[in-house]
């Protein structure tokens, strides 16, 4: 027979049930509470605009360039250091210092962009300051007040050509980003046999320690023997992508130069280390390639036909190339 509880033990039987169910509402209370307090902050992290984005469109470099300085701990907010992910409402109460200094958020936006064609040469290297000493491609270019000069992309130490310069972080960007798909056409020589399957093989694509690549086109250009020169065209800009696909076929890469940025050629007129300040409609037809508005303003004269002034610009790198030889000497 089952046996019969007395009311003592049914009564306590009883109230311990209704404790548990009273425990149990509690504890979803606060998971509840907890989950809304996380909302709320996660809520609260999402407002404003990315830190590196207000400070690309400050001209301090682009987003990339920012991201580094704040893995490095050199950019604080409020006197705190800044992390990947912040978030700022830019307005008077708030303090942005990098490397100590502070930065001028508010009228940014009214600065005029400005983009300059460079001619790297081979030897420098696409950084503000080489640990090593090495000639940087900041070196030549002028000389700014309230902003500074970005590099729209990289070109190795060994590769010459077409540079792109800005004052507007947020064109620098998007001019790099891979989906603008923004074309980059080199001219290239290379060493050993190259065949039409080859050609086919780099058309269609070749599997890279970062993923397939591919050049868009090629074109031989002429070259003698087993030195050949072609002209070859790629929608993104990773890290030495023309001579890795080349190697990848056993090829090896001589001679390497960029000469075109979306539609905009390298001059002829333009002497290696040599740069020239780029029009509005040039730098409108930069800024509608990646959507961003046209720009009113510019630095330039429009009144006037301006020409490149050549004999003045590579007298102003051979003056240049004379110093760096000296202080190199001293």
């Amino acid at each position: 027979m089952p046996k019969k509880l007395n009311s003592k033990q049914f009564n306590s039987s009883g109230k311990t049930g209704k404790s548990a169910e009273k425990q149990s509402q509690s504890v979803s209370k606060l998971k509840i509470a907890k989950s809304t307090r996380k909302s709320e902050a996660l809520s609260a992290t999402i407002k404003g605009e990315k830190l590196q984005k207000v400070l690309a469109r400050a001209g301090q470099g682009a987003r990339r360039e920012i991201e580094t300085m704040i893995e490095a701990g050199r950019i604080s907010v409020n006197g705190k250091v800044a992390t990947l992910g912040d978030r700022i409402d830019v307005n008077n109460s708030i303090v942005v210092r990098i490397d100590g200094h502070i930065v001028n958020l508010s009228p940014s936006q009214k600065d005029i962009c400005r983009v300059l064609m460079y001619y790297k040469p081979e030897g420098e290297v696409c950084t503000r300051h080489d640990p090593q000493g090495r000639a940087t491609v900041f070196d030549r270019l002028p000389k700014l007040t309230g902003s500074r000069w970005i590099a729209v992309g990289r070109l190795d130490i060994n590769t010459s050509g077409l540079l792109l310069f800005t004052t507007d972080g947020e064109l620098a960007n998007r001019l790099m980003h891979p989906s603008m798909e923004v074309e980059r056409e080199y001219s290239v020589r290379v060493f050993g046999q190259v065949d039409d399957a080859m050609l086919n093989r780099l058309k269609k694509g070749v599997q890279l320690e970062d993923g397939l690549a591919n050049f868009k086109t090629i074109k031989a250009v002429g070259g003698m023997g087993i030195n050949q020169w072609f002209d070859v065209v790629l929608t993104e800009g990773r890290n030495r992508e023309v001579r890795r696909l080349w190697e990848s076929q056993g090829i090896q890469v001589s001679r390497l130069i960029r000469i075109r940025y979306g539609n905009i050629r390298l001059m002829k007129s333009l002497p290696r280390g040599g740069w020239e300040e780029m029009n509005l409609e040039n730098v409108n037809y930069l800024r509608e390639l990646v959507g961003l508005p046209a720009e009113t303003q510019s630095k330039l004269d429009l009144t006037k036909q301006r020409r490149p002034k050549t004999g003045q610009i590579r007298k102003a790198v051979k003056r240049y190339q004379e110093l760096t030889k000296r202080y190199k000497k001293q």
